[in-house]
């Protein structure tokens, strides 16, 4: 039996960068029952995903923590972004965020998730090139924030209060600058070049900042088999 703990708003409509024609996209983690895991052949499900104008995915506990263990940016995000369901396990499972991420993973991590979405860019996959232009800039916007703060902010209009002008043009706040560029008015692939390229330097200098923050294991590792424990 699985039993969902966190399911969370993701995408545009998380980020403040939705428009009328944003489809719901949610992601969630649930925990298949212990005795169901134990059993002879039993079948593990790590991942669930149903894909249609509400778009779910969601992970079994133990996959989760590996990947969040891993500083997955999307994995992280899941646990700042506006809660849709929770159970107690759920908002427990979301005040570990501090104890999950290790600095030298999120450079790592964040680095290449953005440069996958700067090749989709530009080999304008799906004909929405725009779309990893946006996903390219703004993963790399929420690591520079957590090796700067230990933060994620997801709603990009509130990323700007939190790291300030400087990671900004400087005629137009971020979030003007990709819903224009999410429309199509930005055309110039340099103009994206250029900005991701600042933002990997600024990226890098925070890490060089903070290259010492480490996941901790242990606590993650009591958290997972107190809650096989009460999820018999």
């Amino acid at each position: 039996m699985d039993k969902l703990i966190l399911k969370t708003l993701v995408g545009s409509n998380a980020h403040g960068l939705n428009t009328k024609d944003s489809d719901l996209d949610y992601r969630g983690v649930y925990i298949t029952s212990t005795s169901d895991i134990l059993k002879v052949n039993a079948t593990f499900h790590p991942t669930m995903w149903v894909e249609g104008k509400e778009d779910n995915t969601a992970y079994e506990l133990v996959h989760f923590l590996h990947l969040a263990l891993k500083s997955s940016p999307t994995i992280l995000e899941t646990l700042v972004s506006p809660i849709v369901e929770s159970t107690d396990e759920g908002r427990e499972l979301r005040r570990l965020l501090p104890k999950l991420w290790s600095s030298d993973y999120v450079v790592n991590s964040v680095r290449g998730y953005a440069h996958n979405q700067r090749k989709k860019f530009l080999d304008d996959k799906d004909e929405r090139p725009w779309k990893y232009a946006v996903a390219n800039i703004r993963t790399l916007l929420l690591g520079i924030e957590l090796l700067k703060y230990g933060t994620m902010t997801v709603d990009v209009a509130d990323q700007q209060k939190v790291l300030g002008t400087a990671y900004y043009m400087e005629h137009a706040s971020v979030k003007e600058t990709l819903m224009a560029m999410k429309e199509g008015y930005y055309r110039s692939k340099g103009f994206v070049i250029d900005w991701t390229n600042m933002l990997e330097k600024e990226l890098v200098k925070a890490y060089e900042a903070n290259p010492d923050h480490k996941a901790d294991i242990d606590e993650v590792n009591k958290f997972l088999l107190r809650m096989r424990r009460e999820n018999w």
